[in-house]
C-alpha cells in the first residue's frame, strides 16, 4: 500500500494508550492556499462520514462539489475580521485540536466550553515565498505572512497522538488509501510521520520569512547576513545514489533562490546526477559565468583543467581543450552561450560526463543523444557572479558561515608596480587569468595567452610548487598539440595571492612570463617587484586576493 500506510500490528504504546491505535475522523478542518487535489480528499472525507469545517475561499470550493460543508465562522460562532487575518485563531478551533482525548480535565473543559474535536486538519499556508519571488513590494509579502495555518499546523502537530495533520497535497493520495482501508480511521505512525512532517513545514516557512526579513536590510551591514539565530532551510530535490564516496549517503536540497545552475538545470539526456557531478558542474557553470563574451570551462574534480574565451563556443571550446586535454577525459563541460551543432561536434568527441549550457540547440541535442550516458543539461540563464550570497561549511560542532566571492577587480583601480607597464594585450590575458584564479583551488598559479589558459597549477601547499605544476602542464600541453614552444612562452601569469618569496615568480619567468597580476600585499612585496623588474617583467597589484580552500 502507498508510502503512509502503516500495518498497525505492533505500534509501541509511549505516553498515552492512542499510540497503538487508529483515529477515526469524525470531523475535519480544512483551510487552502493551494486547492489543488482536494476535490478527491474532500470526497473521500465526505464518503467516510466526516464533517467538514472549512473558510472562505475552500469552503466555497467543497461546496462546488456538492459536498457539505460548515464556515468556521459559523462553527465558532466568531466573524473573520481584520480582512481574514483572524478567523481560525479561536478556543474552539484550538481547543478541538489540542485536547487531550482520555484526560478528564480536557474532556471536561470541551464539554464546559462546547469545543468538539478536530480529528483531522489539512492546511497549506499563504505563498509567501512565491509573493516574494514574484517581485511583490513588503506591504503584499507582509501580507502573504500566514499566522493562523502555522498556529493550526504546531497544534495538531504536536497532538498527533490524536489527531492528523496533512500540509503537503503529494500525501493527499495514500491517505485517501488508508482512509478506504481503515474504514475511515488513519494510524499512528501515518500521524507521527505527518506531524514530523508538519513541524519540518513550519521550520521552512518560518525561516524564509526571517531570511526575508534580514535582506531588507542594507547589505553592507554584517548584522544582516549574521545575525544571532541564524536560519538555513531547503526543499529535498532527489535523493542520490552515494555521497562522495559509495559509503556516503547524500541528497540534493533546493534553497529556495532559483540561482541558475545545475540545481536547477533541467536534464535533457543522460544518467543521474552524482554527488560529484553535481558540486563539479556547479563549480564550472559558476566560473564561466564570470564572463559576458563566449567562454568555455573544463572542469575536473572542481577545478578546471582549461578555460578560453572565444570568437564562439566552438573556438572557446578548443582553446580550452588544447590547455590540457589528458585531465579534460572524464570531465565536466560548462560555457555561457547556447550550444549549437558545430560546437557539439567537436566535444562529441572526448569523453567528459556532463554537459551544461544556458540552452541547446535541436542539432546539438540530436548530435549529444548519441552518447546516451552522457548527462546533459540547460539552465535558461546565466547566474549573476557579484550577487552576494552566503556560504556554508561544516565543522564540528558548527557552522563556518561567509558571503561568497563576489568581489570584480575595477581595471582603473589597478596599480602598475614594476618598471614597464603591461601592453594591452597582457591587460587583457592578466584579467582573464585573474578571473580564472578565483575559481582555483588555492594556491592558485595561473598561465594564460590570448583569453585562454595555458597552464594551471592548483591546491598546492605552496605557491612555488603551484608555479611549476602550472609551467609543466604548459609544456605538456605543447607537447600534445605538436609545439615546440611551451604554450606559457609569451603568457601572462596570476596568482590567487601575493607572492611570499620572489621564488614563485622566478619560476613563473623561467617559464617564458612576461607579465605578472597579484594581489600584492606581502612583506617581501618589493623583493618581488625587484625580481619582476630585473627580468622585465610587468606587475600589477589588485588588492584582491581569492583564496579558494
Amino acid at each position: 500500500m502507498a508510502s503512509l500506510m502503516a500495518e498497525n500490528k505492533t505500534d509501541t504504546p509511549q505516553h498515552t494508550a492512542q499510540t497503538d491505535k487508529r483515529i477515526k475522523i469524525k470531523r475535519a478542518l480544512i483551510s487552502l492556499s493551494d486547492k489543488n487535489k482536494i476535490n478527491d480528499l474532500a470526497k473521500a472525507l465526505h464518503d467516510a462520514g466526516v464533517e467538514i469545517l472549512s473558510t472562505g475561499g475552500t469552503a466555497k470550493a467543497i461546496k462546488d462539489m456538492n459536498i457539505p460543508v460548515t464556515d468556521v465562522s459559523d462553527y465558532t460562532g466568531f466573524p473573520e475580521i481584520m480582512d481574514g487575518r483572524v478567523k481560525t485563531l479561536h478556543p474552539k478551533i484550538h481547543g478541538g485540536l489540542l485536547a487531550i482525548r482520555d484526560k478528564e480535565a480536557h474532556q471536561n473543559a470541551m464539554s464546559d466550553n462546547d469545543i468538539g474535536d478536530i480529528d483531522m486538519l489539512v492546511v497549506n499556508l499563504y505563498p509567501f515565498t512565491e509573493t516574494v519571488s514574484s517581485g511583490a513590494d513588503a506591504e503584499n509579502c507582509i501580507e502573504n505572512i500566514d499566522i493562523g495555518g502555522p498556529a493550526m499546523i504546531r497544534a495538531a502537530a504536536k497532538n498527533h497522538a490524536y489527531v492528523t495533520v496533512v500540509t503537503d497535497p503529494a500525501d493527499y493520495d495514500a491517505l485517501i488509501e488508508e482512509l478506504g482501508a481503515y474504514e475511515g480511521a488513519v494510524s499512528y505512525e501515518t500521524r507521527k510521520k505527518l506531524g514530523a512532517k508538519a513541524f519540518a513545514h513550519t521550520a521552512h516557512y518560518d525561516a524564509h520569512i526571517a531570511n526575508w526579513f534580514l535582506g531588507q536590510d542594507d547589505p553592507t551591514d554584517k548584522d544582516s547576513y549574521f545575525p544571532e539565530k541564524l536560519s538555513f532551510t531547503g526543499t529535498l530535490q532527489n535523493t542520490l545514489r552515494y555521497g562522495e564516496n559509495p559509503h556516503q549517503m547524500a541528497a540534493l536540497y533546493l534553497d529556495g533562490t532559483n540561482r541558475p545552475g545545475v540545481a536547477t538545470a533541467t536534464q535533457v539526456q543522460g544518467k543521474e546526477l552524482s554527488y560529484n557531478n553535481l558540486n563539479d558542474t556547479d563549480a564550472a557553470f559558476e566560473l564561466i559565468s564570470e564572463f559576458t563574451d563566449p567562454a568555455v570551462a573544463i572542469i575536473k574534480h572542481a577545478n578546471p583543467a582549461g578555460v578560453a574565451i572565444g570568437k564562439d563556443i566552438t573556438e572557446a571550446y578548443q582553446k580550452a581543450l588544447r590547455c590540457d586535454p589528458v585531465s579534460a577525459f572524464g570531465g565536466i563541460i560548462a560555457m555561457n552561450k547556447p550550444l549549437n551543432a558545430e560546437a557539439a561536434i567537436e566535444m562529441s568527441k572526448l569523453f567528459c560526463e556532463v554537459i551544461i549550457a544556458p540552452s541547446i540547440e535541436n542539432e546539438a541535442l540530436n548530435i549529444l543523444s548519441k552518447k546516451e550516458k552522457l548527462r546533459v543539461l540547460t539552465t535558461g540563464a546565466m547566474p549573476d557572479p557579484t550577487q552576494r550570497r552566503l556560504n556554508v561549511k561544516t565543522l564540528s560542532g558548527s557552522l563556518l558561515v561567509q558571503t561568497s566571492d563576489n568581489g570584480q577587480i575595477d581595471p582603473d583601480a589597478l596599480r602598475v608596480v614594476t618598471d614597464r607597464e603591461p601592453t594591452d594585450e597582457e591587460l587583457r590575458d592578466m584579467i582573464f587569468a585573474f578571473k580564472v584564479a578565483k575559481h582555483v583551488k588555492s594556491n592558485a598559479i595561473i598561465y594564460a595567452k590570448d583569453n585562454a589558459t595555458a597552464g594551471i597549477g592548483a591546491g598546492q601547499m605552496s605557491r612555488i610548487d603551484s608555479s611549476r605544476i602550472a609551467a609543466r602542464k604548459a609544456i605538456e600541453a605543447a607537447e600534445q598539440a605538436g609545439l615546440e614552444e611551451s604554450l606559457a612562452k609569451g603568457s601572462v601569469v596570476a596568482s590567487d595571492a601575493f607572492f611570499p618569496f620572489p621564488d614563485g615568480l622566478i619560476a613563473a619567468a623561467d617559464a617564458g612570463v612576461t607579465a605578472v597580476i597579484q594581489p600584492g600585499g606581502s612583506i617581501r612585496d618589493d623583493e618581488v617587484i625587484e625580481a619582476a623588474n630585473e627580468r622585465g617583467l610587468a606587475m600589477i597589484f589588485t588588492d584582491m586576493r581569492h583564496f579558494r580552500h
